[in-house]
C-alpha cells in the first residue's frame, strides 16, 4: 500500500472576503430603508400637525383634537348585523372614516348624534366621497332594524364590535367616554383626530373647516373610493 509523502502540498481554496467599504454599505442601505418604513408610517400625523400649525392662518385655532400617537387599526374583526361573514377591520382602510361608537340600544341622543354624522358628512360636498362614515356598536344589545336600515340607505357601515377592540382603536380621554366623541381615521387606518359628538351649527362649521384642512393636506396621497 502506497503512503503519501508527508511533504506532499496541499491544496487550498481561498475565498475573498468581504470588504470593510462593502459591509458599511450594506448596514447603511438597511438603515436608510427602515427610516423609509417609519417616515411612512408617520406621514399622516406629520400631515396633520404640519396643517394645523403651519398652514393654518395665524389666529386660526383648530377644533379637533389631534391623537398622539396615532392608534393603527387593530388586526380584528367586526359583525354584520345581516348575519353576513365576519367583516376585518383592515378592509375598511384608505378611504378618511368619521367614527360614532354606542351601545345598540342607541336611543334619543345617539339617533341625533348618527343624524348630525351623516349631515356633517353631506355638508363636505364635493369631498364627501372620500369619507364613509361608520357607527361601531361596543355591545350586545338589540338594534332597532329600522334604524340600521335608514342608515344604510344612506351609506353608513354599521358593525358591530369588541369594546376591548375598540378601546385600543379609538381612545378617549380620561373621565370621557367614547360616546362623546366622533373619530377621524385616516385612509391608512390610523386614528387620529377626534370632535365633540354633539355638533351644533357653529361647532359643525369648525369641525367641517378642520376636515376641509386634512383632505386638502392629504389630495397628493389618497384619492375618493377604495
Amino acid at each position: 500500500m502506497t503512503q503519501p509523502h508527508s511533504d506532499e502540498a496541499l491544496g487550498l481554496v481561498v475565498h475573498s472576503l468581504p470588504t470593510p467599504g462593502a459591509a458599511a454599505s450594506s448596514a447603511l442601505s438597511g438603515r436608510l430603508k427602515l427610516l423609509a418604513i417609519l417616515l411612512a408610517c408617520s406621514l399622516p400625523v406629520l400631515v396633520a400637525y404640519f396643517v394645523f400649525y403651519v398652514v393654518r392662518p395665524q389666529g386660526e385655532a383648530s377644533f379637533g383634537e389631534l391623537i398622539t400617537p396615532v392608534r393603527p387599526v387593530p388586526e380584528a374583526q367586526g359583525l354584520s348585523l345581516d348575519g353576513d361573514a365576519p367583516v376585518p377591520l383592515p378592509s375598511l382602510k384608505a378611504q378618511w372614516l368619521l367614527v360614532k361608537v354606542d351601545g345598540g340600544a342607541c336611543v334619543k341622543d345617539c339617533q341625533k348624534q348618527l343624524t348630525v354624522l351623516r349631515q356633517f358628512r353631506l355638508m363636505l360636498g364635493k369631498d364627501m366621497d372620500r369619507l364613509d362614515w361608520l357607527w361601531l356598536i361596543n355591545d350586545q344589545a338589540p338594534v332597532d332594524p329600522k334604524l340600521v336600515a335608514g342608515l344604510k340607505h344612506d351609506s353608513a357601515t354599521v358593525l358591530r364590535v369588541a369594546a376591548d377592540t375598540l378601546d385600543t382603536w379609538l381612545p378617549a380621554p380620561a373621565g370621557k367616554a367614547q360616546q362623546d366623541f366622533i373619530y377621524v381615521v385616516d385612509p391608512m387606518g390610523n386614528t387620529m383626530m377626534r370632535f365633540p359628538s354633539k355638533l351644533d351649527s357653529v361647532a359643525a362649521a369648525k369641525a367641517k373647516r378642520d376636515m376641509e384642512h386634512l383632505l386638502r393636506a392629504s389630495l397628493t396621497w389618497d384619492s375618493p373610493g377604495r
